[in-house]
């Protein structure tokens, strides 16, 4: 077994061999609570919901931590006298919350907001003073770049070549380029935002939050430090050089998920192409979105279209179509079928967390379950049928877990499966009177309603046409 990540430091593929063989530690950079979650904002919590998954079944324990920032210049920005900033970013919060809930992304193992550490990053700032890599002026404390030769590193840049750090107010900057650690309290902004510093009252830069937070929760030295690719530079550069030149050994691999476009754009507000988490939700089936998001490989581009959500949904059916078949045909027999994931699934998943190579295997066992159940081969089929619940397990797409099975709408499948039994217990009357008039026009009102009848050695049972 070898688990094998692309480390974005490196810019290639690392055999992964965590610190501690039996915990994995793990920080994934979470949400700015601004505003609302968006579509991109799930594709990254899904890509390390799936990483954290396949790790623990690998390695048995994943430590992992997911900060909340809720202070920030666009949490101030987009308060309001009716929601002060702590409510907004607290209301907004809650919605990340839910839509991560809802495909079924697992709760992190410690989720820090960045205003309960504020006494951790405030002895990190003193640390990179007293070690000459920071400095403060008027009230602010800045990151000192040139003091770090090795500042560049995780993007491969040189400092001359970079644009200047656009944070904070430049009046006691040395160099453009130096980002801020702690900003000075402005006049206009809320007096409960401020915290008190050897510096003066303010309050912290966005980049020494996830330093200390990862300190804190998983030492000096972790495994995997993730986030989406538009982090990289400046946050994910910053947060590598203070953290080096405060003696920390940091993450010891990079692992960052893809853009998300809608027709081959990049996903903005500007552009009217902002599709929110909330709104796709209440269109779209939990399990379906979760598909359609987790089916392209993490570091690829993903490009969301209506096709996508449909084609996502259609493969799902097919699994879970072939479940119930299953289940019906097999019954009891299922659970004694000794069967584990597939070779070929392993692999995929341990090559960089192959999610598509792996969900072809999927689909390949089910078209060999169907194939056995069409020849009566029960074991081949029970097989397939246990192996297909344990790969979508693993990837939380099991169409058969009651996760997946909400409640609404359940009095009105029972009402429709009420009538279409009525109606297939008259059809099969019809067939033994030998009505076959009756019995066509009885299938002709079914077709019509778009439900497929299926008839085996076990009755009659009926399922939605998808097409």
């Amino acid at each position: 077994m070898t688990v094998r990540l692309y480390d974005t430091q490196v810019q290639a593929l690392r055999d992964f061999a965590p610190q501690d063989p039996a915990n994995v530690t793990m920080y994934v950079c979470g949400p700015t609570v601004q505003s609302g979650p968006g579509i991109h904002h799930l594709r990254a919590a899904l890509a390390f919901d799936l990483l954290r998954r396949w790790l623990t079944r690998r390695f048995g324990r994943v430590t992992f931590v997911r900060n909340v920032t809720d202070i920030d210049d666009k949490v101030l920005q987009n308060a309001t006298a009716d929601e002060p900033w702590w409510a907004l970013a607290y209301r907004v919060e809650r919605e990340f919350a839910y839509a991560y809930a809802a495909i079924g992304i697992l709760a992190p193992t410690y989720e820090p907001r960045a205003t309960g550490s504020i006494p951790q990053m405030q002895e990190l700032i003193a640390t990179l003073i007293e070690r000459g890599h920071a400095y403060a002026a008027a009230g602010d404390v800045y990151f000192d770049v040139r003091s770090w030769s090795a500042y560049g590193e995780l993007t491969h840049q040189s400092i001359d070549a970079m644009e200047p750090a656009t944070d904070a107010d430049p009046r006691g900057k040395r160099d453009p380029r130096d980002f801020a650690l702690w900003k000075s309290a402005k006049s206009d902004e809320p007096a409960d935002a401020v915290w008190e510093s050897p510096w003066g009252p303010g309050r912290p830069g966005w980049h020494i939050e996830c330093s200390a937070m990862s300190r804190r929760y998983l030492g000096a030295s972790f495994d995997i430090h993730g986030g989406g690719i538009d982090l990289r530079f400046p946050h994910h550069e910053n947060e590598l050089a203070q953290s080096r030149a405060a003696g920390d050994a940091f993450a010891r691999y990079w692992v960052h998920n893809g853009l998300v476009t809608v027709g081959d754009q990049k996903m903005s507000k500007s552009l009217g192409n902002h599709l929110l988490a909330l709104d796709v939700l209440a269109d779209r089936d939990p399990l379906v979105l979760r598909y359609a998001l987790g089916a392209a490989h993490y570091r690829s581009t993903l490009d969301l279209t209506a096709a996508s959500f449909d084609e996502a949904e259609a493969a799902l059916e097919r699994i879970r179509t072939f479940q119930q078949r299953a289940a019906r045909v097999l019954g009891t027999a299922v659970p004694l079928v000794a069967a584990d994931i597939p070779e070929a699934f392993a692999a995929a998943m341990d090559d960089d967390l192959g999610v598509p190579q792996a969900l072809a295997v999927v689909h390949e066992t089910v078209r060999a379950g169907n194939a056995a159940l069409d020849a009566g081969d029960r074991d081949a089929a029970a097989r397939a049928f246990v192996e297909v619940g344990r790969m979508t397990g693993v990837l939380g797409m099991n169409p058969a877990d009651p996760k997946w099975r909400p409640e609404a709408g359940a009095a009105e499948a029972r009402a429709l499966d009420a009538l279409l039994q009525t109606m297939i217990t008259q059809r099969a009357q019809a067939r033994a009177n030998k009505d076959w008039a009756a019995a066509d026009r009885l299938r002709d009102a079914i077709a019509t309603a778009g439900v497929v009848l299926e008839d085996g050695s076990d009755g009659t049972h009926w399922s939605l046409n998808d097409g």
